[in-house]
């Protein structure tokens, strides 16, 4: 038997999955889980990293615990935040993406390099928070003083191995890649202000890093254990999880947000393209993650949060399904519900602005957000196809989200077409079959996803076809261009 441990964390939890592989066959285990989220710290909405390293030990302890003496070990995230460090140590908290700091930043780039030009340099949608904007709007004296700046995952690996390196599926969401030459864009580095000397070098997903250095953790009773880069973006590995064989699929990956897209061999960079925000992030194994990122999980998450948690979100949806869909139409993409004070009465205030029907219940408010998450879905879904010339024979759900059948069966009614969701695990999941690519279980990525479709249940859902079809034109014609 060989162990691989996928270590995931999310904006909101991460958690350690063990697979047991034997036989052709794995296990996945659940062996830690954790809290995540950031807090208001000097001014700035922060992440604890260091908390979360922590957690990473303690999850390998529990390996131990297990029985596990030797296994494999890659890690995944979110993408755009970094740390700065100096000689080796971070000099601050990182900060979070949704922190306010970069507001205007984009208007301040665009002042020395018009949007079309840093798009057909990177292919890579504009969102305030991209880590270029973020490197404009960093304190000029601590990016001074920085010798390094490493993303996320990057530094986790870091810390357990002493390698400094940028895996290029999480690297590419900076901004700040050339997609024609796959190197740093050193106009970019410029603009942004930060110096090609402060990154490391890029590595392809798969990249052996080395193994943690135990040595340094005397504390802790650890695995002997191998580090690799997998798909370090979330994304990116979501995407190595989806279950399809065949080429004509697209996906959602979602979790806290929702990215919807396709995989591609070759990026999409037209005027079109651009005008949609669709961007071309870099996938494993040199594809492209060619897909639009919008707001997910997250609504409800906040919906949940303004609550008190007094419902888990099996009784949110359960309440939902007693309430008709579409009574609203709210485009949940608006930046007002980015990052609001509370969630419920900003949902409550844009409908009483547009004149609709002010959701009150929790099974009102979380059937709005499902209902308009859907609708989100579907036109994206049109335009993903008009954009790639394909016409998709079904969509592909993995991640959190997947598991909400009531959202399921929405967007499959919304798009005509059927909705294959899981795994929940999808993130997870991915990052696994990346080790087990890099260390010789499966030959390619296709041998690997054929291992997983015979592996794993999915759920499908069919559309109703008896379903009216005109809320998807009045939310397109008048609330989402």
């Amino acid at each position: 038997m060989t162990y691989h441990i996928a270590v995931d964390i999310g904006a909101s939890s991460g958690r350690l999955i063990l697979a047991d592989v034997q036989d052709g066959k794995w296990q996945l285990q659940e062996i830690h889980r954790f809290k995540n989220g950031f807090t208001r710290v000097d001014q700035h909405d922060r992440w604890d990293i260091e908390e979360l390293f922590h957690q990473i030990l303690l999850g390998l302890e529990k390996a131990k615990e297990l029985g596990v003496d030797n296994c494999t070990l890659g890690i995944d995230t979110w993408a755009v935040d970094y740390v700065l460090l100096k000689d080796g140590k971070a000099l601050a908290q990182p900060i979070a993406y949704r922190d306010k700091r970069t507001e205007k930043a984009m208007e301040k780039v665009f002042q020395k390099l018009p949007a079309k030009n840093i798009y057909e340099k990177t292919g890579i949608q504009f969102l305030n928070f991209n880590t270029l904007f973020q490197y404009v709007s960093e304190d000029p004296q601590l990016l001074e003083e920085a010798d390094t700046s490493l993303l996320i995952p990057d530094y986790l690996a870091y810390r357990l191995t002493g390698r400094q390196v940028a895996e290029v599926s999480n690297a590419s969401t900076t901004q700040l890649l050339n997609i024609h030459h796959r190197d740093y864009d050193y106009d970019l580095l410029d603009l942004a202000g930060i110096k090609a000397s402060q990154l490391p070098d890029l590595v392809e997903t798969g990249t052996y890093l080395g193994p943690l250095l135990r040595e340094n953790f005397k504390d802790y009773k650890l695995p002997y254990v191998e580090v690799y880069a997998v798909a370090t973006h979330d994304t990116a590995s979501a995407v190595v999880g989806v279950p399809a064989t065949s080429k004509d699929v697209a996906y959602i990956s979602s979790g806290t947000w929702s990215l919807i897209g396709a995989e591609l061999t070759s990026p999409i960079v037209t005027k079109e393209s651009q005008e949609a925000n669709y961007t071309n992030e870099w996938g494993a194994y040199q594809t492209y993650r060619f897909l639009k990122n919008i707001t997910g999980m997250w609504t409800v998450q906040e919906i949940a949060r303004c609550l008190d948690y007094q419902y888990s979100y099996a009784e949110m949806a359960e309440q939902a399904s007693q309430v008709a869909p579409f009574e609203q139409y709210v485009n949940l993409n608006d930046e007002r519900f980015t990052n609001p004070e509370q969630m419920i009465q900003e949902i409550q205030a844009y409908c009483r602005e547009t004149g609709q029907k002010v959701p009150e219940t929790v099974g009102e408010l979380t059937m709005c957000v499902y209902s308009n998450l859907a609708l989100i879905y579907g036109a994206e879904w049109k335009r993903l196809e008009k954009l790639t010339g394909k016409s998709f024979e079904a969509l592909h759900i993995v991640g959190g989200g997947s598991n909400v059948a009531l959202l399921n069966q929405l967007t499959a009614n919304v798009i005509q077409k059927p909705v294959i969701a899981g795994p929940g695990e999808g993130t997870a999941i991915g990052n696994l079959l990346v080790q087990l690519i890099a260390s010789g279980t499966f030959s390619n990525l296709r041998e690997a996803r054929a291992f997983l479709k015979e592996e794993i249940s999915l759920k499908e859902f069919f559309p109703d076809f008896t379903m009216e079809t005109d809320h998807l034109k009045n939310f397109q014609q008048n609330y989402y261009q």
